[in-house]
């Protein structure tokens, strides 16, 4: 099911795409839009993760340079039922964290230095959980692409602005017409990303506190972090901002509740279904040795 709902994302983008392509340039236009975007799910499909994670000065750690964490990774990912993913270390200093990776295979999971600094070892393990239920989920696929798609329509209609001539015959909708496709085609995109982004918050909440059995953690982490972030920029996330939607908290500097273009999901909202998740578990799963 998620393979598929992947696939039909890819489609529609891409058709997205081509349309963007054809409203700006004609046929000729969409022709480049459609090769760009068979470019495009060939380098999201086998390079998601590396490309994410460079975009983010990412550094992988392992048992020897980083063991506390490692050995937790492990045992959630046991719990989960899922190999053990790649680890890296984010540079910024606000609390933070993201999966990606095109499967369960592929996952590698992202961490911020502010993020171990910040938060006690219990609230660090409803993180991770919350990560591991997206690798479980199937999400980071989907989350990398929509992030891919967004960009390139921007690319192509910021292209299109410098590079147009005075000649429109080719263009069915004429210089207002582009102009207009420039403002909606990227806004299109970013729909299409933002509402994805929140609706799969709420199940990597509810799947992650499953995880490490403690529903309370995870909400704990959520506020912590969403108090710190307000007060601690990430300069990677500000200059790739197609990319906040991977992170368990918007790291951007914006209005945190539940608007058409927030990545995600009011903070107070999460916090609450996981609190009600916990008053409903008559008999909480056992907690690890982090706890």
């Amino acid at each position: 099911m998620a393979g598929l709902r992947t696939g039909l994302m890819m489609a529609g983008l891409t058709a997205l795409v081509a349309v963007v392509g054809l409203m700006l340039a004609g046929e000729a236009g969409a022709v480049a839009a459609l090769v760009l975007a068979a470019a495009l799910n060939l380098s999201v499909w086998w390079n998601s993760d590396r490309v994410v994670l460079s975009l983010h000065g990412a550094e992988e750690v392992d048992g020897r340079t980083a063991p506390e964490l490692c050995a937790m990774v492990r045992e959630l990912a046991l719990r989960a039922g899922l190999p053990v993913p790649r680890l890296y270390l984010l540079p910024s200093d606000q609390p933070n964290a993201f999966a990606t990776g095109r499967n369960p295979q592929h996952a590698a999971l992202a961490v911020t230095r502010g993020l171990l600094r910040a938060l006690p070892r219990p609230e660090v393990a409803g993180v991770i959980a919350h990560e591991l239920a997206h690798v479980r989920n199937r999400d980071t696929l989907l989350m990398t692409v929509t992030a891919t798609f967004a960009g390139a329509i921007s690319l192509i209609a910021n292209f299109a602005l410098f590079f147009r001539t005075g000649d429109d015959r080719q263009n069915p909708l004429g210089v207002v017409g582009a102009l207009a496709m420039m403002i909606l085609a990227p806004l299109a995109a970013m729909i299409v990303q933002m509402a994805i982004s929140r609706t799969r918050e709420y199940e990597a909440d509810r799947v992650g506190a499953e995880i490490c059995g403690q529903p309370l953690w995870l909400a704990a982490a959520l506020e912590r972090i969403e108090g710190l972030s307000r007060q601690t920029g990430n300069v990677a996330a500000e200059r790739h901002p197609a990319t906040a939607h991977l992170f368990i908290i918007n790291p951007l500097h914006a209005f945190a509740h539940d608007r058409l273009f927030a990545t995600h999901p009011a903070t107070p909202d999460r916090v609450a279904a996981l609190r009600r998740m916990a008053a409903a578990a008559p008999h909480p799963a056992t907690p690890g040795p982090w706890a």
